[in-house]
């Protein structure tokens, strides 16, 4: 992989420099945007959006609640589990950042010695993004879009090749999907059980459940309140 990129003529290279090349080219001040959405913002941005939709998803409730939040939840967790696999596949490949191959590339952030194939930033906002498909698909397309912009950043800023960037999507969506129906009958049991719970429940359903599966009651927050208070005005009319 390492020799490939050393070739001139290697549409990867040409691609690289493409993209760099307009970091030159922006005033500094954009750079410096650039360079703070692509190392953090980008990653926050994700969180946020998670955040919203299970806030979202929460407040609107429902019978498939449990599941979608079990799907928020899968989100992080295939990210995570997906940086873990990249360790081995850095290792393997051992592809050498491109500023290190490369002369005259603008690089926007410095101490970067680690390999370059693939991008983390890439395979962490794409995961997220896929997982966020899978619990809804408005914001799943919305954190998608955020991944592809995390890759074209990481490129813009000069330390990754436009393939560690395809692989790190690859690695991210594999991860996010393949495990996803595994992930799923592990955590949705566990957020029923959540959602069930008086203490709990509002994590998953803001609206909560008027009968649990087995045909109990299940406890609504306010109800009880609101029941004392029905049967307060009762006997007051009784008397």
């Amino acid at each position: 992989m390492a020799g490939l990129a050393e070739s001139g003529s290697n549409p990867d290279v040409e691609l690289l420099y493409d993209i760099n090349g307009l970091a030159k080219d922006a005033p500094q001040w954009f750079d410096r945007v650039m360079e703070y959405v692509g190392e953090y913002g980008l990653l926050l941005a994700m969180l946020l959006l998670v955040v919203w939709c299970w806030w979202s998803v929460r407040r609107r409730g429902g019978e498939e609640a449990a599941s979608s939040v079990a799907a928020l939840v899968w989100a992080p967790l295939a990210a995570g589990i997906a940086v873990l696999v990249n360790v081995p596949i850095r290792g393997f490949v051992e592809r050498p950042r491109p500023f290190l191959d490369h002369q005259g590339l603008d690089v926007l952030v410095s101490g970067k010695t680690d390999y370059s194939f693939v991008s983390d930033h890439a395979t962490i906002t794409m995961a997220m993004g896929v997982g966020l498909f899978v619990a809804n698909r408005r914001f799943g397309l919305v954190g998608i879009g955020l991944g592809l912009l995390e890759g074209f950043c990481r490129v813009y800023m000069g330390v990754h090749y436009p393939t560690d960037v395809v692989g790190g999507f690859a690695l991210g969506t594999a991860v996010a999907l393949l495990l996803s129906p595994l992930a799923m009958a592990l955590l949705t049991p566990v957020m029923n059980a959540i959602e069930r719970s008086p203490k709990a429940g509002w994590l998953i359903s803001a609206r909560g459940r008027s009968r649990a599966a087995g045909g109990q009651d299940t406890v609504i927050p306010g109800a009880r309140k609101e029941s004392a208070g029905a049967g307060a005005e009762e006997r007051d009319l009784a008397a």
